[in-house]
């Protein structure tokens, strides 16, 4: 089992600049969305209380993938390593911008269809696990739970290339449900990319991995500052898509695929809400939730949105010191 010597240095100034950073891009972008009339459609069969909501400009994820491609552009030299990460949550971040600037422009609540989305989703995360597959230096083995981080799982090519191609489509698509209640979205990832900030400490291997994921994690907290409730902005699909390939990366990078069904267990749960009420509509013609994804079941129970985002915030904590313990971290 590793030991654990943690030094906030390196990875700790990436995170303030890119905090620092969102927190100057926020005011800038923001009255740009306003004026192009860039705001956000309302379900009309959703909670009443999102009705005020419509208007509030969408397609902030800029305001943090600025950030997040800055900071990384200036480690770059130091970290060349994570120019494959940053592909991903940027090549997501611009089908989720396509996606959201068809909606705008053209006032619908649809952009892109979803063959067409997937596709661009599946374009990017073939070139990314083929990267992956193929360098010697990451190979297509994957890290057991509960045994630590020096036993793995060695998988064939054939395999380990479509499933986490598919943990990357799957990421994706489960923060974008995610992203419905002011703040939720973006605090449960900075959570997670905590998180592997945190895993990712115990090999120098896993050095740009740490820096990449301190760089997101601070892109996110500046975000929070614009989109804690009431939000001024949110952050669209552009923002939506980029975070869970961001996510879905760094799982797939550090061989452990398998522990976002701990510390994604928020992102897993408000997908499960989705398939459950669409199979069971279908099968049954009966809704098992008030409506679905799962924090607007709470919250037409009554809870607030600060209270659903708490909760769900602090089950996200819980269930990543609960990964830690399974992958045996000692500091």
């Amino acid at each position: 089992m590793p030991d654990i010597s943690i030094y906030f240095s390196a990875q700790a100034k990436a995170f303030a600049l890119t905090f620092a950073l969102a927190l100057v891009v926020g005011p800038i972008i923001i009255p740009i969305l306003r004026k192009l009339k860039f705001g956000q459609t309302v379900r009309d069969d959703g909670p009443s209380t999102h009705l005020r909501k419509k208007g509030t400009p969408t397609m902030g994820g800029i305001i943090f993938l600025i950030p997040i491609i800055i900071v990384a552009s200036i480690y770059y030299f130091e970290y060349p390593q994570m120019l494959p990460l940053v592909f991903v949550t940027v090549g997501f971040g611009l089908v989720g911008f396509i996606d959201d600037f068809i909606k705008v422009t053209r006032k619908r609540k649809d952009g892109l269809n979803p063959s067409q989305k997937m596709l661009g989703l599946f374009a990017v995360s073939t070139v990314f696990v083929a990267y992956v597959s193929f360098n010697p230096e990451l190979g297509t083995d994957i890290i057991l739970p509960f045994y630590g981080l020096e036993h793995t799982l060695e998988l064939p090519v054939w395999i380990f290339i479509p499933f986490n191609i598919l943990v990357l489509l799957t990421m994706t698509n489960a923060v974008n449900l995610t992203d419905g209640v002011d703040g939720l979205a973006a605090g449960i990832t900075l959570i997670v990319m905590v998180f592997f900030a945190i895993i990712t400490m115990a090999f120098p291997g896993w050095s740009y991995v740490k820096m990449f994921s301190s760089i997101v994690a601070g892109g996110c907290l500046g975000f929070l500052i614009f989109n804690k409730y009431p939000a001024r902005v949110f952050m669209g699909d552009t923002g939506s898509l980029a975070l869970g390939g961001a996510v879905g990366t760094v799982a797939v990078i550090t061989k452990m695929p398998w522990v976002l069904l701990l510390v994604g267990i928020v992102y897993l749960v408000e997908t499960a809400s989705v398939i459950i009420q669409v199979v069971s509509f279908k099968t049954r013609g009966k809704r098992i939730f008030k409506m679905a994804p799962l924090h607007h079941h709470f919250e037409l129970l009554g809870w607030k949105e600060t209270k659903v985002v708490g909760v769900f915030w602090t089950v996200t904590v819980i269930f990543c010191i609960i990964a830690l313990t399974a992958l045996r971290i000692m500091f």
